[in-house]
């Protein structure tokens, strides 16, 4: 038997990149699914693939910014499946502006997204998982949750803000049957580059050659399935440049502010 058959997943961003590729491993591990993001048709065509029966599989729209929206999805999870064994926080935005050029749209909308919307989701099932006395939260952070780079302070600040909150709720509640691992990939292939906001919030439309020079989805997922079964805490999925930039960050910060000042990570 399968270690997550029968299990219930939850995957927010499940529409395409981390989280499509998500949703493809989970299913070959039989288990159940839950999917959400914005874009119904898309949350369709990889419920498809996934090739899993309607008991088996939900397709649930779902904007994580709408905060107050979370307990009512939760309930329908719990009312179809009755449980939430796998919490994926992995919807995500990013953006491409300096600070005084962002506007404070453009940064409410990133922490909305990035930060309190994977918080109030799972606030919304913790209750469920602590009465079962177990449950797994995995939170798709970046490696920019532990450095800086130029021109993306909302995207750097909003994955900061997730080690904070997340490494919090294991502590107080690792006794409880609580697991949480925190995932810090560095370049991924996905359409982030492509769906990050400008200064005035509208989608740059194009990639960056780093970014499609990444990690593929498809590894990424692999890695997070194995962490879980592994219980690690938290895993870092980068390359030799940005690994360098989180020890110097950690060792010599006073290096690393010098570096950073002159390079741009991304």
């Amino acid at each position: 038997m399968s270690y997550f058959e029968n299990k219930v997943v939850w995957i927010t961003g499940a529409s395409s990149g981390i989280g499509e590729a998500l949703a493809y491993a989970f299913a070959k591990e039989n288990a159940k699914l839950v999917l959400s993001a914005r874009r119904k048709e898309e949350l369709e065509r990889v419920a498809a693939n996934c090739k899993l029966s309607a008991d088996n599989c939900l397709i649930l729209p779902f904007d994580v910014s709408k905060h107050e929206e979370a307990e009512t999805k939760a309930a329908e999870v719990l009312a179809k499946f009755g449980a939430v064994d796998v919490l994926i926080n992995n919807a995500g935005l990013s953006h491409w502006s300096k600070i005084k050029d962002m506007s404070m749209d453009v940064l409410k909308q990133i922490m909305n997204t990035n930060f309190l919307g994977g918080a109030a989701l799972t606030k919304a099932v913790l209750p469920a998982m602590l009465e079962k006395k177990k449950g797994q939260v995995v939170v798709i952070s970046s490696i920019l949750g532990k450095i800086v780079t130029h021109k993306q302070a909302a995207y750097n600040a909003s994955k900061h803000a997730l080690h904070g909150f997340f490494d919090t709720l294991r502590a107080e509640y690792s006794g409880n049957g609580i697991k949480v691992l925190i995932v810090c990939p560095g370049f991924v292939n996905t359409n982030v580059a492509k769906n990050s906001l400008d200064r005035n919030g509208n989608p740059i439309g194009r990639n960056n050659t780093m970014i499609e020079n990444g990690l593929k989805p498809e590894y990424v997922a692999e890695k997070i399935l194995d962490a879980i079964k592994s219980n690690k805490e938290e895993i870092l999925l980068a390359g030799a440049k940005e690994k360098f930039g989180v020890l110097l960050k950690r060792f010599a910060p006073g290096l690393f502010s010098k570096f950073i000042s002159g390079n741009k990570l991304v």
